[in-house]
């Protein structure tokens, strides 16, 4: 398996439901850095996983509505915990969805797995990978 990583960020601010997040109940921020890692089990035509800059482009894509804004008063996540671990697959759902769709040229429509590691701290991650179709 062929595998291809790019990586951005976002700075969110967010609360969570429920008293076993403690004082994270409260609203606070965080900054995600956040690896998309693309699989293939072959390399396209010219020996690429998926093109280096439409991967980039289309993170940034999927991270920009979401840069500096509350998650709270996002109707996506309505009722959801928007936690480390549930980013990574709203993440993943995102990037999965722009390889289907053509959207990272012909090499993405050859990705099968896609990996999202979402860090909240250099001592805390969390990640959702699975298949893209």
């Amino acid at each position: 398996m062929f595998s291809l990583t790019v990586c951005d960020h976002m700075m969110i601010a967010h609360s969570f439901r429920g008293e076993e997040f403690g004082p994270a109940q409260r609203l606070h921020g965080a900054t995600f850095a956040v690896e998309a890692e693309f699989r293939a089990p072959k390399l396209d035509h010219i020996q690429l996983v998926v093109d280096i800059v439409l991967a980039r482009t289309e993170l940034r894509k999927v991270l920009e509505p979401l840069d500096y804004t509350n998650l709270d008063d996002n109707p996506a996540f309505a009722d959801v915990n928007t936690t480390t671990e549930y980013m990574a697959f709203h993440i993943h759902g995102q990037l999965a969805a722009a390889c289907r769709n053509g959207r990272l040229g012909a090499g993405g429509r050859g990705v099968t797995e896609l990996k999202i590691l979402v860090r909240e701290a250099p001592t805390a991650w969390a990640a959702y990978e699975g298949p893209v179709g």
